[in-house]
């Protein structure tokens, strides 16, 4: 099975890096941005690119993530691999993949038997974010509080721990980055970066930790 996953994302790996590189930074029209995209990976082939970055990425992201929590979470995980190269790239976490997202999500947790503590974990993680967002609307984009809610109904539904982890992860995730930017001089305490890879990130290790 984990063999079948790890191929399964291979060929997911090339499509994320398609849709990757179909947003740009501050399209004119999202709309047509997003048709863009779906064109695009419509009439991509399933054939690993060179080099090979995006899909071994999310080959092993899908493999680790099946392994350790289970067949359920493997869409949040593709789903999650494609916001952050995205996000990395443009500082945006587009409505049109994260919005979707959550009746994908919440179908395909409802094998778990834990959708209700799901829901309440992604109410509870967007409530917070919100308020983060609310205290600092500079430092933190809607995007981001949408990403929370995605990301607490996938942790939630492990366990209250997990949700924990990954609700500290990816603040400490962060600031550790914004750290190493002062301390390598590559920037100042002003300077802005893209936060949904590392909340990501911090979903990731709750997931990896299992039950």
């Amino acid at each position: 099975m984990l063999a079948l996953l790890a191929v399964l994302g291979l060929v997911a790996g090339r499509y994320v890096r398609t849709l990757a590189g179909a947003f740009g930074p501050d399209p004119a029209d999202t709309r047509a941005e997003a048709r863009a995209a779906l064109r695009s990976v419509l009439r991509t082939v399933p054939v690993p690119a060179w080099p090979p970055a995006f899909e071994l990425a999310t080959a092993a992201v899908t493999v680790l993530v099946a392994w350790r929590a289970g067949l359920p979470y493997v869409y949040f995980a593709l789903a999650g691999t494609a916001l952050a190269a995205i996000d990395w790239r443009t500082t945006r976490l587009p409505d049109v993949i994260t919005l979707p997202s959550y009746p994908i999500l919440a179908l395909t947790l409802l094998s778990t038997g834990e959708l209700p503590r799901a829901l309440l974990g992604g109410l509870a993680l967007a409530a917070l974010y919100g308020v983060l967002w609310l205290v600092r609307p500079a430092d933190l984009g809607l995007g981001d509080v949408k990403l929370a809610g995605l990301i607490g109904m996938a942790a939630a539904a492990l366990s209250w721990q997990a949700w924990t982890v990954a609700a500290l992860g990816g603040q400490l995730l962060g600031a550790l980055y914004a750290v190493l930017l002062l301390v390598t001089r590559r920037g100042t305490r002003h300077s802005q970066f893209p936060f949904g890879p590392f909340m990501l990130l911090g979903a990731l290790t709750a997931l990896c930790l299992g039950r």
